[in-house]
This record gives C-alpha cells, structure tokens and sequence, in this order.
C-alpha cells in the first residue's frame, strides 16, 4: 500500500486516467473528488461490498428455466 499525505487542492494521479483531488479536510473527515472515465466503475468500499454480496446471493438462486422445470415435475 503507497501512503501519501496531501493537502487541500493538491491532487494524486492514478495512471493516465485517474486523477484524486483532496476537496476538503474537517476533523477525520477528508473530502475526496474523483475524476475517472465513465467507463471505470468508483464506489465507496462499504457499497463495493454490498454489491458484491447481492451478486453472490443473486448468482446462487435457481434460473427461470430451473425454476418452471421443477414446478412441472411437482405438478405430475
């Protein structure tokens, strides 16, 4: 992990794309602009994590096709 200390206005580049710029500072809280194509997908760490536990639950429930071939077979 790179650990940089940065001030208000000043800005870090992440590749050619990417560019962090600290927006503002207030006690523990830093304000953080993020310039990035739309193509690169940015999200907090916590909703990055919420996503990605509703894709796992999603992936694992049976399909639509699944679903009305095991209704048909109860059926009989």
């Amino acid at each position: 992990m790179l650990i940089l200390s940065r001030k208000i206005d000043e800005k870090i580049k992440i590749g050619d794309d990417i560019t962090l710029t600290i927006i503002e500072i207030r006690g523990d809280q830093v304000k953080i602009g993020v310039e990035a194509p739309k193509s690169v997908k940015v999200f907090r760490q916590e909703v990055f994590n919420a996503i990605q536990s509703e894709n796992k639950a999603a992936a694992q429930l049976p399909d639509e096709a699944s679903l009305s071939a095991v209704t048909k077979l109860l059926k009989k």
